[in-house]
């Protein structure tokens, strides 16, 4: 082989090229036709490099000319396949038309395909050493096996275009349709503008093919380009209404009648698409054949022979009947508008149906526009008539949709258009659908958005309508989306409590929309549902997240709206369990000493609503509250470190926490941080909200209270007089709880009572007791309980002042007329009371000298045997306090029922036993006595034991009563406690159902 030999030169070309096609293919992006296609044959090409490289060697043996032959065949495929996909690689270049890469990539595919052929065909014809046949039949294979095919979305679009093609579609609807396909297939904008310069570019693609004198590509191009160019992306609003406007003034006034080559001879109607036979009749293409479809096989006219294949579109007369059709249509709708003048409202309905019939019709929708009938319309929706209205609405509503100029350069400069709109949205529920969709339609353009935003109480309306539970309520969710681009906006969404873009600008806006967002939040006075239903989609993680913000105000607003949706109970148990309170009150130790006092509050007072929100649970073990003891200790330590809003919160919260479940486990460390010092100077407390909550947390703390914590006469006489002095029946009945929490065998504090008119106090606030109302019933109850100080029987003196005070008619009273508790506490006084009766009874005189000298007797008494009187023996019968005690026997409340055992069993002791049992006979006290041995606490069991097993020492009551008792007794010894079994076989014995000497129970 010399170095003249052309078939030298021809090899090292085709390496050349093949190399070059392979890296080109290889770099290609083309996601128009299958990407493994590309891959696959460039890898067969490389493979190729190094076997052409072996053919030097068999150069000598075969014919020259059938090798450069070969070697320029397979340059040729190589080269082919290059261009095409170098013209796959420019798709992104700005000087190729990104349409024309998508319309021709059919063609691209079959060059590809056609290059893959030829280069198998030129291996073939290459004289290859047995060595490297093998890999040349491996290589073969491969490309038998690539196809290049374009993708399944461009082989949709391009079938479309070619039937739109073949059938010569004049629908710029559809032409519109089937360019944003293209569009989008091609990754290019759907702005009219960047269509049109795509446009252009397609253009210039079809020039330069014709140049190359690709004719039929030239041709089938044309085709397109004429069909895309109908679509409003080629010319400009403006452009088509002059056009529309010029064409419509050269047609008159007036509608032509149908000429006679339009009718079909077989329906008498206009034709829609024409076919001729080829005798040159014409007929509807539907209606022929219909007519061969039964059984007819002959023209409808000439009764000639005639099959379907005769029939042939005719497209000329088509096209004169669409011109027809489109002359009248402008005139019928230029004409029309003088109607809607009319005050008939049939006629104006008539009108606003032929105008939503043109309306189906994508072109026709532009001439309405172009014959001013915008302002029109909005006209009519100033119209009384519902249906003229909603008509109206609807009939602008399928102008504005999918046509942005029209929205733009019409919709948006017509006067009143939104409000008239807007007004819509607050009528009936049909008006208000329509109106919804319309403003839906005009918001997708900026201009008109910022409109909608700015309509009074449009915003508000849309709201309101979200909740109707319709197609007009996703309507006006997704407007309100449209709208909230504007932060004006969303603050007056969440002013009409629709908070979803709010929530989403806290979480996600920069700091200076979230500032706005967590001020307006701050702001707005919530009702109940919204507080729950923003805590519900997420508002508080939002919130969390800027209480730690660097910004001083965000941070305040941020806790300012915690504090606002603390205050629903349901929002408090939940910021419980999300860890709310750790941040707040690190907050408050930190910033109550700053400039920032307000921030402080805020926190203090949202802590406050948080734990009061725990009280109403069944379980709060579940919800940490405080973390750790240091968390109450430096909480509770900020009362006399802070001023009087934040000393105020503090005390609620802990007044909160005393009333858990939990609370004896706090009021245990409140002791032992020193609370009870802390807070008996707060009692004194110029403010008076202050006092008020540090003498309610202080009576959380004084039961079983160590009579040397309150050893303070001054402490007392504050209590005692702000009982006397204030006006707050709260305050009032924590001052007094506190009082009847006193220890009642310290004869100091007792004293100190007395001496600062204590006993007249708490008596005056008895005979109140008729007031009624919530915190009246709990000074009562307190006055009640407090007063059991001062009736212990050791202190004879004090029971004395007591009843020269005239408290038994007071406590017979509260027998009669008081709650439960105020009963309960009547009852303990007058059973301490009628403890010392029997010993302050005056004995009966004997009588002496002469009988008809001597005094009259007195009455003595039928317990005591002695005189008695209510003021000397306290005596519960001269009381007439025996029938009421009786009646508690029968109240729901067990305590009550336990205090009035207590007290009636002061009338059956020792020698009393016969006297008081006939009492209680009299009064019918021994059956609900015997009803209470069946009660389900075992205290009241054990006192009607004690009662009954006093009563049935005696004969007579076991015969009449113990047959009634006996039944309740055996339960008893089933299944009580071993104290009142023990009282109940011994009752048993009395009624000689067991031995005496058993003791068994």
């Amino acid at each position: 082989m010399t170095e003249e030999d052309p078939s030298d030169d021809s090899l090292t070309a085709a390496s050349y090229l093949i190399c070059r096609a392979a890296r080109a293919i290889a770099s290609n992006s083309d996601v128009l036709i299958d990407r493994h296609a590309f891959t696959e044959l460039s890898s067969c090409l490389l493979h190729t490099l190094p076997v052409l490289r072996e053919l030097e060697d068999n150069l000598h043996s075969s014919s020259i000319s059938t090798i450069a032959t070969a070697l320029d065949a397979l340059s040729e495929a190589a080269e082919v396949a290059a261009s095409a996909a170098s013209s796959s690689i420019d798709f992104e270049s700005s000087r190729r038309s990104r349409l024309y890469v998508v319309i021709s990539s059919r063609q691209t595919s079959r060059r590809l395909s056609c290059a893959t052929r030829d280069f198998y065909v030129a291996l073939s014809l290459l004289p290859f050493s047995s060595s490297a046949l093998d890999k040349v039949e491996a290589i073969r294979d491969r490309l038998v096996a690539v196809e290049f095919r374009a993708s399944s979305a461009v082989e949709e679009v391009l079938d479309k275009i070619e039937s739109a093609v073949c059938d010569q579609a004049s629908d710029r609807a559809y032409a519109n349709h089937i360019l944003r396909l293209v569009a989008d297939v091609a990754g290019v904008s759907p702005d009219p503008l960047t269509l049109r310069v795509e446009l252009d570019k397609l253009r210039a693609e079809v020039a330069e093919s014709r140049e190359r004198k690709d004719l039929a590509e030239a041709v089938q191009m044309d085709q397109i380009v004429s069909f895309l160019s109908i679509s409003d992306a080629v010319s400009s609003f403006r452009e088509r209404e002059e056009r529309y406007l010029s064409k419509r003034n050269r047609l008159g006034n007036q509608p032509l009648p149908p000429l006679q080559p339009f009718l079909c001879p077989i329906t008498g109607d206009v034709m829609d698409d024409p076919v001729e036979t080829s005798f040159g009749h014409t007929f509807e293409k539907s209606a022929i054949e219909k007519w061969f479809a039964e059984g007819n096989c002959t023209c409808p006219l000439t009764m000639t022979p005639l099959s379907v294949g005769d029939l042939r579109p005719n497209y000329t007369l088509k096209k004169s009947i669409e011109e027809w059709r489109e002359r009248n249509r402008i005139i019928t709708i230029a004409n029309l508008k003088t109607k809607f003048e009319s005050n008939a409202e049939q006629e104006v309905l008539h009108s606003l149906d032929r105008l939503e019939e043109f309306c189906k019709e994508d072109c026709h929708r532009d001439w309405i526009v172009f014959e001013n009938y915008l302002p029109v319309l909005v006209g009519l929706l100033e119209r009384k008539s519902l249906e003229i209205r909603c008509r109206a609405l609807f009939v602008l509503y399928i102008l504005a949709k999918d046509s942005d100029d029209t929205k733009q350069e019409q919709l948006a400069c017509i006067d009143k258009l939104i409000e008239f709109v807007v007004m819509s949205l607050g009528r009936r529920s049909e008006e208000r659908k329509l109106a919804v969709a319309l403003l839906l339609e005009l918001s997708r353009t900026e201009l008109i958005r910022n409109k909608i935003g700015k309509a009074r109480g449009c915003i508000f309306l849309l709201v309101t309508t979200t909740n109707d539970g319709n197609q007009a309520a996703t309507d006006a969710t997704q407007l309100l989306e449209n709208l909230s681009y504007l932060d004006e906006n969303v603050v007056k969404m969440a002013k009409a409590n629709y908070f979803k873009p709010l929530l989403r600008c806290l979480g996600s806006g920069n700091d200076d929309v979230k500032k706005i967002m967590v001020t307006t939040l701050a702001e707005i006075e919530l009702p109940d549902q919204s507080k729950a239903a923003l805590l519900r989609d997420g508002a508080l993680d939002a919130l969390l997240h800027l209480v730690k913000h660097s910004d001083p105000d965000i941070k305040t607003m941020a806790v300012k709206s915690l504090q606002s949706l603390s205050s629903l109970p349901e929002n408090g148990v939940k910021m419980i369990s999300e860890g709310a309170l750790s941040p707040l009150i690190d907050l408050l130790r930190h910033h109550h000493y700053t400039a920032y006092h307000i921030l402080s509050e805020l926190a203090a007072t949202t802590i406050m609503n948080i734990i009061s929100s725990a009280v109403d649970l069944k379980d709060d073990e579940s919800l940490i509250l405080l973390k750790s003891d240091d968390d109450i200790f430096s909480l509770f330590s900020l009362v006399n470190l802070t001023g009087p809003s934040i000393q105020r919160s503090i005390l609620r919260t802990f007044y909160a926490l005393c009333h858990l479940t939990s609370a004896e486990d706090i009021k245990y460390k409140l002791k032992q941080c020193n609370a009870i010092e802390v807070l008996i100077p707060l009692c004194q407390n110029n403010n008076i909200l202050v006092r008020l909550n540090a003498i309610k947390l202080l009576s959380c703390l004084t039961e079983d209270i160590d009579a040397s914590v309150l050893a303070d006469s001054s402490c007392l006489q504050t209590l005692q007089s702000i009982i006397k002095t204030s006006k707050d029946d709260e305050e009032i009945a924590a001052s007094m709880y506190i009082i009847s929490n006193l220890p009642a065998d310290c004869l100091q504090i007792i004293q100190w009572l007395l001496e600062g008119n204590g006993l007249v106090v708490i008596i005056q606030f008895l005979k109140n007791a008729k007031l009624g109302g919530p915190s009246k019933n709990e000074i009562t109850e307190n006055a009640a309980r407090a007063l059991c100080h001062f009736t212990i029987p050791t202190n004879f003196e004090c029971q004395k002042k007591a009843v020269q005070a005239g408290v038994i008619s007071d406590l017979l009273h509260l027998l009669e007329c008081g709650t439960s508790l105020s009963k309960r506490y009547a009852a303990i006084s007058l059973a301490q009371f009628s403890e010392n009766s029997f010993k302050l009874t005056k004995p009966v005189e004997k009588p002496c000298g002469f009988f008809c000298c001597a005094a009259a007797p007195e009455e003595v008494c039928e317990v005591h045997n002695g005189v008695c009187s209510v003021e000397q023996s306290f005596c519960l019968l001269e009381a007439e306090a025996v029938l009421p005690l009786v009646r508690l026997l029968s109240e729901p409340d067990i305590t009550v029922n336990e205090a009035a055992l207590i007290a009636l069993s002061t009338l059956i002791v020792d020698e009393r036993l016969q006297s008081g049992s006939k009492l209680l006979f009299q009064m019918n006290g021994i059956v609900p006595i015997i009803k209470l041995l069946n009660s389900e606490s075992p205290d009241v069991q054990v006192k009607a034991a004690l009662v009954l097993e006093r009563i049935f020492r005696l004969e007579e009551y076991k015969k009449i009563y113990g047959a009634s008792a006996q039944m309740p007794l055996i339960c008893i010894t089933h299944k009580g406690d071993s104290m009142v079994r023990a009282l109940a076989a011994k009752i048993l014995a009395h009624l000689n159902v067991l031995h005496e000497q058993s003791s068994y129970f």
